[in-house]
């Protein structure tokens, strides 16, 4: 009878001990069985980073889910390769449907947390959220309505457009995200312009106005501990085409008029990411578009605006780059002229291996000397004293 209690007391235990366990990690963003556990991930103990891990920091990468479970794509490769971000998506181009990674607030908070757990270093977590046309956080998904820029603009109401940044802001940092591309400092310059004017994503032709109203939106986020990314230099407003859907040619059409919000802004100490256009113009480059024009990134908002922050590509999968370059040289390009982190948004060519093919082709490029392990070091240390600041709120 003894010999049988003690038994049962240490079944007992067993069971109890199991539960707390998985207890544990369901709190701790894990589900058993998984691939990875957060203690498997890269770069937990501070140990000198790789070439490779440094590499990995440099990649945003989007993917399909709207739970992880550890067996996915995305989850390797934050836990393996220790990519540096995450971009999120409500929609699937590919698959014209929805429910991509965002589906309701609380899938949403439930899905960044585990993201979050799964890395080593601090997670980027992206989002494309503008307001009105172009926002992920939908009010059909239970999140707060938004506005357009142009709306915004037009109404010219520094307090209004607090009041909507604010509340975006908000929503972002109650879902578990980090960083907002946008805002959108392109010149309404041609309204009709199919991805900027024609969505209503500036805020106006005067770059004036356009300063004002992006002031407001980045200081509405980094008080809610938000990274934002100016977008899209050297600006886009003037375009006729989409650079989703192919190269665009601005020579004609583009002024140094477009650079002024940029000069403007980026002397802030709140303004520490700038995303790139894929559009080309023959007067700054006559040769490559500015995500790949060292005379763009490195020559015009490097060297004479001075940007000491992480520049960031737009997705390098749009059409601008895909129908005129392979993968390895855009990729190739990008880096030598400057860009920081490389958006590979999965979203019009979904590859759940883009993360480790970059990382193994530009550390071959790096070994055979094409990409010096120097300017790998640059974008590594920017995008750390990025995250550092993250980390401390003092973006």
């Amino acid at each position: 009878m003894r010999r049988l209690l003690i038994i049962r007391l240490f079944l007992k235990k067993t069971l109890l001990f199991g539960a707390a366990l998985t207890c544990f990690f369901l709190l701790n963003g894990c589900c058993a069985p998984i691939s990875y556990l957060p203690q498997d991930c890269v770069n937990r103990s501070g140990q000198t980073p790789t070439l490779q891990q440094k590499i990995a920091q440099m990649l945003i990468i989007g993917f399909r889910a709207t739970e992880l479970k550890g067996d996915e794509p995305i989850v390797r490769d934050i836990c393996k390769y220790g990519i540096g971000g995450v971009i999120l998506f409500d929609y699937d181009v590919i698959l014209e449907s929805y429910e991509r990674s965002i589906v309701s607030p609380q899938q949403l908070f439930e899905l960044t947390r585990t993201l979050h757990s799964y890395s080593g270093l601090p997670l980027l977590i992206a989002i494309d959220q503008e307001g009105g046309r172009v926002s992920r956080l939908k009010e059909r998904y239970g999140f707060p309505p938004t506005v357009s820029a142009q709306y915004l603009g037009s109404a010219n109401d520094l307090v209004l457009t607090r009041k909507y940044a604010e509340s975006m802001a908000e929503t972002l940092r109650l879902n578990g995200i980090n960083v907002n591309f946008a805002p959108v400092v392109d010149l309404n310059i041609n309204p009709d312009n199919p991805v900027i004017g024609g969505l209503e994503r500036s805020f106006s032709a005067d770059p004036a106005v356009v300063t004002a109203h992006a002031g407001v939106f980045v200081e509405a986020h980094k008080r809610n501990g938000i990274m934002t990314s100016l977008k899209h230099f050297p600006g886009h407003g003037s375009s006729n085409a989409d650079s989703h859907k192919g190269l665009v040619d601005v020579t004609s059409t583009w002024t140094e008029k477009e650079l002024e919000p940029y000069s403007a802004l980026l002397s802030r100490e709140d303004c520490k990411m700038v995303m790139t256009a894929h559009i080309f113009n023959s007067n700054l480059d006559p040769e490559y578009p500015a995500t790949l024009s060292y005379a763009t990134i490195t020559g015009l908002l490097r060297n004479k605006l001075g940007f000491k922050g992480v520049v960031v590509s737009d997705d390098m999968q749009m059409g601008a780059i895909t129908q005129n370059y392979s993968f390895d040289t855009a990729i190739e390009k990008a880096i030598l002229a400057g860009v920081d982190i490389l958006d590979v948004a999965n979203e019009a060519n979904y590859d759940p291996d883009a993360a480790p093919r970059t990382i193994e082709l530009i550390t071959s490029l790096v070994r055979k000397g094409v990409i010096s392990e120097g300017r790998i070091n640059e974008s590594y240390q920017r995008i750390m004293e990025l995250k550092r600041l993250m980390n401390e709120k003092k973006i």
